[in-house]
């Protein structure tokens, strides 16, 4: 499958790395199409690195890993009619580091980024996933716990989900543990949790880490 990644970031660019491992070919994708880091990139890893419109127009699937405040305007930018009615997998988060680390999360449960996004593009098919780890543990879930915790998947096509998890399930998460919380503004809830994920990684000491969904019957 053709992959375009609209982000060169170290998420864009851990997630490509990952998409190539399982065979599939990579678009990245920068505001700028020079930009040195994403060509390097590129060129190592064999994939093609360019701006955001033709990373988007190349892409059978979009991966949305830009910085969640310039999202929409990224998305606006490249236009609907390369967007079509892809598949974009959103694992932005709408960060606000104005005032320094912690960042704010400019978001609230009355809308996120994931639902804007689809709003302003009704054909494509938004599905928010990832949102809620870091890039290592995105790619490689056995990092951590043994790889039994949770990820989620939120959107309003089903089918674009199915082909998500499919993707989760490649990149080694558990298919009893890809959580489909329904529609695009169960969004609203992922992003949501940032500001608890933030005080964790304080607590923790690290990114890598997870939560995981125990229930009544143990599991």
């Amino acid at each position: 499958m053709e992959i375009g990644i609209l982000g060169s970031g170290t998420v864009g660019r851990t997630l490509g790395a990952k998409f190539l491992e399982l065979g599939h070919r990579v678009t990245i994708g920068s505001r700028d199409a020079a930009k040195p880091e994403a060509i390097e990139w590129a060129d190592a890893h064999g994939a093609d690195a360019t701006d955001f419109a033709e990373a988007a127009e190349a892409g059978e699937l979009l991966v949305n890993a830009t910085a969640g405040a310039a999202s929409l305007d990224v998305l606006l930018s490249v236009g609907a009619e390369a967007l079509g009615g892809k598949v974009l997998i959103d694992v932005a988060n709408r960060l606000d580091f104005s005032a320094g680390f912690p960042p704010f999360v400019t978001v609230s449960n009355h809308r996120s980024l994931g639902e804007e996004l689809q709003h302003a593009f009704p054909s494509l098919r938004v599905v928010k996933a990832l949102n809620t780890v870091n890039a290592a543990v995105m790619i490689a879930p056995e990092r951590i716990g043994g790889g039994v915790h949770d990820v989620f998947v939120a959107g309003d096509d089903a089918e674009a989900k199915r082909d998500v998890v499919e993707l989760l399930a490649a990149f080694g998460w558990r298919r009893d543990r890809i959580r489909d919380l329904g529609g695009i503004k169960a969004a609203r809830g992922l992003e949501t949790y940032l500001p608890l994920w933030l005080e964790l990684m304080g607590l923790l000491g690290t990114a890598e880490f997870n939560i995981r969904i125990v229930g009544t019957d143990g599991s």
